[in-house]
């Protein structure tokens, strides 16, 4: 079971159909990402990663991914929770001692911008 953070709250409190990516490591993180339409046209972006435990390390919010399609950016959405997920020094794994480790909350930011493979 996953413990969700305040940005997967969010997210999902507005009902709109998504697609989902997740994948599980070896020692049992999990990644979950999530892409959608909004009701507006924007493509947004969730990424969660998340501890064995369940709890999360790691949540973001895209609310638009300005000229991308829902699989590009479902594609970039993984290979970043991936990349966040392998630099795990960075982002301590909650539990491990949890008096003194707290879960880093993200804001919601910007895409970065990505070169034109038109």
């Amino acid at each position: 079971m996953r413990i969700r953070g305040k940005k997967y709250r969010e997210w999902a409190g507005v009902p709109i159909s998504s697609n989902t990516h997740e994948e599980v490591f070896s020692d049992g993180i999990l990644l979950e990402v999530q892409a959608r339409l909004s009701r507006t046209g924007a493509t947004q972006l969730f990424i969660g990663i998340y501890a064995s435990s369940g709890k999360a390390i790691r949540e973001e919010t895209y609310g638009s991914r300005p000229g991308e399609t829902i699989m590009r950016a479902l594609a970039w959405g993984v290979e970043r929770a991936r990349r966040i997920a392998s630099d795990r020094s960075k982002y301590p794994t909650p539990g491990a001692n949890s008096s003194t480790q707290s879960v880093p909350e993200m804001k919601t930011a910007d895409p970065p911008s990505l070169p034109d493979t038109a």
